[in-house]
């Protein structure tokens, strides 16, 4: 039976050009339903921070959008769609993803591994840091720290203690609880991201959690086929962790926490119920409203998609109006 730490088994089962799981013909949307897929309100709430964005930097003339974990293109493909008149001939659309470039993407779409560097706009990361793979360490009967091995069927095993860094990092990060998700390889991805942009903004949509209130036996799962299932790192399945956010942040450029929730209100994306009087005078009208505010409050539901973390992070520029005036955010230490 073959060991190793989670981290490599992790990027053996999602990344391996032949057969990991996001190298799949069907991509991500064949197993599991994101803020993306659940309705076109999201991008289109993406659309209008862009816009923002381009006000906060004075329009320039050539404006990034960059996908970050971009699946098969959904986000970027309906953010084009979606564009406003005075963005389409400025912005450029650049879809990042360790897959192959989808067949029939528009020529107009860059595809690549790896996000450009150097650019001004808005960089969204919508589910791409708890795809980023990361070790696990449980403490020994001595209380010290050891990293966790796994074999492909998904059995456990203790490893050897933590190294200097991993070590320092569950200190300041995750001090207590059984199962330590260590997340330095997340906020160094994350920052090198964000180190991209010239100017702009970077955010990070993901269920998180602070240090406040650290899940005590971790989140590692796994999902196959749209159902939660154990986390085995054979390629069959998915393999996600919630994401230490706030350790992200301080990583990078001084941020704003906000949840989903409060991030989509503020970006026009409402469940409120049409009024019932345009069910007589236009009915039609009436269902589209009705379907669209069903749309919106399964984005906006604390229970669900609407419990997401939103990781504002601006590079040389001002928070776009729509999110500055946001109650309740709090600024993060950098």
């Amino acid at each position: 039976m073959t060991w190793m730490r989670w981290r490599p088994a992790i990027e053996h089962a999602l990344y391996r050009p032949d057969g990991g799981f996001y190298r799949r013909p069907e991509g991500p949307a064949g197993h599991f339903r994101t803020s993306v897929h659940a309705s076109p309100r999201f991008a289109a709430a993406v659309t209008r921070l862009l816009a923002g964005v381009d006000a906060a930097l004075g329009r320039p003339a050539r404006l990034h959008f960059v996908d970050l974990g971009a699946g098969r293109g959904e986000l970027t493909l309906t953010v084009r769609s979606l564009l406003p008149a005075e963005l389409r001939d400025r912005v450029v659309l650049h879809a990042v993803d360790l897959a192959d470039r989808p067949p029939g993407l528009p020529a107009d779409i860059a595809w690549s591994a790896e996000p450009p560097a150097g650019v001004e706009g808005l960089l969204f990361a919508n589910e791409w840091l708890d795809n980023v793979p990361l070790d696990l360490a449980e403490p020994d009967g001595d209380g010290v720290l050891r990293y966790v091995e796994v074999a492909p069927d998904g059995t456990e095993r203790p490893g050897p203690p933590l190294d200097a860094a991993d070590a320092r990092w569950a200190a300041r990060w995750w001090p207590d609880g059984e199962r330590v998700e260590l997340g330095g390889p997340r906020d160094a991805a994350w920052a090198a991201a964000v180190g991209g942009l010239a100017r702009g903004l970077a955010v990070a949509s993901d269920y998180a959690h602070l240090r406040a209130a650290r899940p005590p036996f971790g989140t590692l799962t796994g999902f196959r086929a749209g159902r939660e299932c154990a986390p085995v790192p054979d390629g069959s399945c998915d393999l996600t962790a919630h994401v230490a956010l706030d350790a992200a942040a301080a990583a990078g450029h001084p941020a704003l926490l906000t949840t989903q929730r409060e991030a989509l209100r503020a970006l026009g994306v409402s469940g409120a119920r049409p009024p019932l009087a345009l069910a007589s005078s236009d009915p039609a009208a009436y269902l589209r409203a009705l379907s669209g505010a069903g749309e919106a409050a399964e984005l906006t539901d604390p229970a669900g998609l609407g419990a997401f973390h939103w990781l504002v992070q601006p590079v040389r520029m001002p928070v776009p109006d729509d999110l500055a005036a946001l109650p309740g955010w709090q600024t993060l230490p950098s």
